[in-house]
């Protein structure tokens, strides 16, 4: 008797990596990583200390038990802060004669 568990990753933007394992009964997130190790190394993912893992978009710890059914997802550490990347989204198409900001204070940040 086996669990199956769905890994999900993405070794890069825009791909996204989806494989169903075969575990033991009571394996835990960690084994089912080790597990997968030759899986993911095939896929240019490389799990290193940044490395963040959940089931069905919870945080989970490495020891938790797996049950049938759990999607396990890999989240790889961000390389760039949203909301960094947001305001300098924003700053590099101004804001325009018309929309949400047009109209802003004297001297007000693009944006606010």
């Amino acid at each position: 008797m086996s669990i199956r568990v769905t890994l999900v990753f993405s070794p890069g933007p825009r791909m996204v990596h989806e494989e169903a394992l075969d575990l033991p009964p009571g394996s835990t997130v960690r084994q089912a990583l080790q597990g997968a190790a030759a899986l993911l190394d095939r896929h240019g993912f490389a799990p290193g200390p940044g490395l963040a893992f959940g089931i069905w978009g919870r945080k989970v710890d490495a020891g938790r038990r797996l049950e049938d059914g759990d999607r396990l997802e890999l989240y790889r550490p961000l390389r760039v802060d949203p909301k960094v990347a947001r305001r300098a989204r924003f700053e590099a198409q101004g804001a325009g004669p018309a929309g949400l900001f047009a109209r802003r204070r004297p001297g007000a940040k693009a944006g606010y």
